[in-house]
């Protein structure tokens, strides 16, 4: 498989995730180096994500999970709420998986996970 051939199905699958994050992303990263986009996101979307395992859906909530115990990525954590949201997963399992982050995560955790997802909850309204 050939660097373009991946970064094509990386940027298809994160198409899916947010129809409006490629170009932004591809530029982003492009304008640091191009290695960027084939290697981190080809690795995350093209290699793993896009697995048959376990669907895009419960992917994104597992995404969702790991980013607020991690409480190190608001943008990220925002984005793939964002995501979780355009794959079906709904306002009330978000709430869910806030709550089962407080549990195992801690408070601080969950709070910054309601912090993101009122964002990411206002940017998907606004959206037409």
């Amino acid at each position: 498989m050939n660097g373009n051939d991946r970064r094509g199905r990386a940027l298809a699958l994160l198409a899916r995730l947010d129809p409006a994050a490629p170009s932004r992303v591809a530029s982003n990263l492009d304008g640091l180096s191009p290695d960027f986009l084939e290697l981190v996101l080809g690795f995350a979307f093209a290699d793993i994500v896009s697995r048959p395992g376990i669907d895009l859906k419960t992917r994104e909530m597992l995404t969702v999970s790991a980013l607020m115990a991690m409480g190190t990525a608001p943008e990220q954590l925002e984005f793939h709420i964002r995501a979780a949201l355009h794959t079906g997963v709904t306002r009330e399992e978000i709430v869910e998986i806030l709550l089962q982050i407080a549990v195992y995560a801690g408070v601080p955790a969950c709070m910054n996970g309601v912090s993101a997802a009122r964002k990411a909850f206002a940017v998907h309204d606004a959206t037409p």
